[in-house]
């Protein structure tokens, strides 16, 4: 048996991209598959916010409908200029990836967005805690100032909510977050799912909520290093990328989109239901094969 056995990475994707993990989680739990049982969590961005919450032992069904702010609480505030910027140097990052993250951590640190801490009481109340799990969870984000990749554990001094706002931290959206002296900002400006940190797991399952708008080399270059016998990922199906519009940051899309979490758990846990409780399935070794949104390799 591996030192691993299981091992779930949530990836990022907005707004609607944590409503729609969430529903999925939820669904998925109805049909007797509990990601929560997982030996290991890696949650970048949206994906961070879900998988504190499974690994802390938390109902996902509290993202049924989006957390209401608090009152006095400050709204986020969105820096439109910073934003654009952002997204264009992100858009052109191919043949420099690591001076696009360089000039993306300058634009978020420059970036109009407010105060940290409102952001650290948003992620508070949708996670639920500030105390890390038993169970490891890792949480990536990046250095504003060197665009470095770090990696969050409870062994990080920061507290757990503030971990998730720092890998939420999109440049022109949050500001980043001060971290043990540090400002971080979110980890999906190096990779949406960092599948590669779950690396040595009998069975891995990735879910990637913005599949559907970035090539897949990446992920599958991380599936490699990852190196587990059996890897699912799952990304939203055709119905789901309708439900989510052109704009993953839409809190209108919330609720459908957690419905579309909700309905297609449905056909996620044929797929995954082998996997997740064997680490086998009925392909030869080797094989690959995707349907609806759905990938599954076996070695």
């Amino acid at each position: 048996m591996h030192a691993l056995d299981r091992a779930l990475v949530l990836g990022a994707g907005g707004l609607v991209g944590t409503a729609w993990t969430a529903g999925l989680a939820v669904g998925l739990r109805r049909e007797g598959i509990d990601l929560a049982e997982a030996d290991l969590f890696v949650g970048t961005s949206a994906g961070a916010i879900v998988a504190a919450l499974l690994a802390t032992g938390q109902d996902p069904a509290r993202l049924a409908t989006p957390m209401r702010p608090a009152d006095g609480s400050t709204p986020p505030r969105v820096d439109g200029r910073r934003l654009g910027e952002a997204f264009a140097v992100l858009g052109n990052a191919a043949a420099d990836p690591a001076g696009a993250r360089r000039e993306a951590g300058r634009i978020a640190l420059a970036a109009d967005t407010g105060p940290e801490q409102p952001h650290v009481a948003r992620m508070r109340a949708m996670v639920g805690t500030d105390d890390w799990p038993e169970r490891r969870l890792l949480i990536p984000v990046l250095d504003a100032e060197t665009g470095e990749q770090q990696v969050l554990d409870r062994t990080s001094a920061a507290p757990l909510a503030s971990a998730v706002a720092a890998s939420t931290a999109f440049p022109g959206i949050y500001p980043p977050i001060t971290l043990n002296g540090r400002r971080y900002m979110d980890g999906s400006l190096q990779s949406a799912t960092n599948a590669g940190l779950a690396a040595g797991a009998r069975a891995l399952v990735v879910i990637d909520p913005q599949a559907h708008l970035f090539p897949r080399e990446l992920l599958h270059q991380e599936l490699t290093v990852a190196a587990a016998h059996t890897a699912v990922t799952i990304e939203p199906d055709p119905g789901s990328i309708r439900t989510f519009g052109p704009d993953l940051n839409d809190r209108t899309a919330w609720a459908p989109a957690y419905e579309a979490g909700l309905r297609q758990a449905a056909y996620a846990a044929q797929q995954l239901r082998l996997a997740w409780t064997t680490g086998s399935d009925h392909t030869r070794p080797g094989a690959c094969s995707r349907v609806q949104g759905i990938e599954e390799r076996a070695k």
